[in-house]
């Protein structure tokens, strides 16, 4: 096990788990090196963009309703606040939440404090958005400026502690720690573990789902409470619309399961290491695979076996002829995938069900192990059962490489779950779904969902093929028809 609540933050992922962001091959020679201990992170001699550690992990902390963030690093650095107030607000608002208490606060470091340091400074404005806003725990963020000068942000807890009298804990996620954004996610949740998680009082009825957004689109709140509902238990979703009183208490729940291992590998483990939580290890519930083991695995733990079975028969029994019907018109149709690592191999899973080759799969990091030191359940997943060996790319949003993978492999469709990723496929004629709702394919309904989707993406091709005729491409042919490892070392 490696995580270690003794220190002050959580190691990066390079280091913890072994993970790269370049590589280019087959899933079975990508498998066969993890396994084998000579998976090795390859260098790019050209890059051209990516996202900064930082922003995942106070992105994932903004989700919290009650809390209040003070960004230690320089204005723009902030910028990263951009988007929080309309995503997370509008949720909270949809979910019948208040964020009155929320702020995001920057000490705007000057070319002076990277000599005279600013550690006054940050306790002034940590004094300041307490009185100010009120939150329940206040997150301090760091930033490459004040990790590069070493400002001990761990003192600020002890000086404060008679003024703010709230949790204060420091998020260590410079940006230049890490090439894998994903290191956010661990370096808040170790935050999270290590200052706002109390000891159990006593066991609840209710189960940590750990999820990007968990919002309400198609009610997949909705869905998830009818499952845990059958089975007698509540679910808590975190960290989307979740408050500081819930976080204190996650190692009172019964379990954690989660929509994402490449997200809740470290809080899962965290939970069942220094609380005793079990840690649900199973596919995520994308597919009906997926869902059953999903379900599965957490009814075991319940001891609610015959419980599930009697939900999923019923489920089973409504869906799989609507989804069979809809997945008849998909048999032999070639697609590529483009997301995370956890969702890229469940969706190359669905997409396997439905009859459909997937011809090429392009993950954002690989993490060659989760923190339990296991190859992650999805990836073993398809290395077993895998009705092709596709090619396999590990690639940091490096555009210029999709497109090229793209023009080479030519899909009938492209599954991704970034936007700024579809367009680049629309504009070779290629139809693109963007699945950003982590639930778009949860469970016998959305599998049904994601399978029309599909379908319908393929089908109404006109936007697409006029898209196609009229925009020029800044690439020219002679890249276009390069080899995809072109720029790996």
């Amino acid at each position: 096990m490696t995580i270690n609540l003794r220190n002050n933050e959580a190691a990066v992922r390079e280091s913890r788990l072994g993970s790269i962001t370049a590589y280019s091959g087959t899933l079975q020679d990508l498998g066969n090196q993890s396994c084998n201990g000579c998976l090795s992170e390859k260098s790019r001699c050209f890059s051209q963009a990516s996202n900064c550690n930082s922003m995942c992990a106070l992105n994932q902390a903004a989700r919290i309703n009650d809390v209040a963030i003070v960004h230690h690093g320089p204005s723009g650095c902030a910028a990263t606040a951009m988007d929080v107030p309309n995503t997370w607000g509008l949720l909270a608002e949809t979910l019948g939440k208040s964020r009155e208490n929320f702020a995001w606060t920057c000490t705007d470091m000057k070319e002076s404090d990277t000599v005279f340091g600013a550690i006054d400074d940050l306790k002034e404005a940590i004094i300041e958005t307490y009185n100010r806003y009120k939150p329940k725990a206040i997150f301090i963020g760091a930033s490459c400026v004040s990790g590069v000068i070493g400002e001990d942000l761990e003192s600020v807890i002890d000086d404060l502690k008679n003024e703010v009298p709230i949790p204060i804990a420091p998020i260590h996620c410079e940006g230049f720690k890490s090439q894998i954004w994903a290191s956010g996610f661990d370096a808040t949740f170790h935050a999270i573990l290590k200052y706002i998680v109390k000891p159990p009082k006593t066991k609840s009825n209710k189960v940590n789902v750990i999820n990007f957004a968990g919002g309400t689109t198609w009610d997949s709140r909705g869905d998830v409470k009818r499952l845990l509902n059958a089975l007698g238990v509540e679910p808590t979703f975190f960290l989307a619309s979740s408050t500081v009183e819930e976080l204190k208490k996650m190692s009172e729940a019964i379990a954690t399961i989660s929509t994402c291992s490449t997200l809740s590998s470290y809080i899962g483990n965290g939970l069942e290491k220094q609380y005793g939580v079990p840690y649900i290890r199973s596919l995520q519930p994308h597919g009906v695979v997926g869902y059953e083991d999903w379900a599965r695995k957490l009814a075991q733990v319940l001891n609610k076996e015959k419980k599930v079975e009697t939900f999923l028969s019923k489920e089973k029994e409504f869906y799989q002829p609507k989804i069979d019907a809809v997945v008849e018109k998909l048999k032999g149709k070639r697609a590529m995938i483009a997301m995370g690592p956890g969702f890229g191999v469940n969706y190359a899973r669905i997409l396997q069900s439905f009859g459909m080759t997937v011809e090429h799969l392009s993950v954002w990091h690989f993490d060659k192990q989760n923190d339990d030191g296991q190859l992650p359940s999805a990836f073993a997943y398809q290395l077993e059962y895998s009705d092709n060996n596709f090619t396999f790319s590990v690639n940091d949003l490096q555009n210029f490489e999709y497109l090229n993978i793209l023009n080479n492999v030519l899909p009938d469709i492209l599954i991704t779950r970034h936007a700024g990723t579809t367009v680049w496929s629309s504009k070779i004629g290629i139809p693109a779904l963007n699945v950003f709702d982590e639930y778009t394919s949860f469970g016998y309904k959305g599998t049904l969902r994601f399978a029309q989707g599909i379908l319908f993406a393929i089908t109404n091709r006109s936007f697409t093929d006029n898209l196609a005729k009229r925009v020029r491409l800044p690439y020219k042919q002679w890249w276009l028809k390069q080899p995809a490892d072109t720029f790996l070392d």
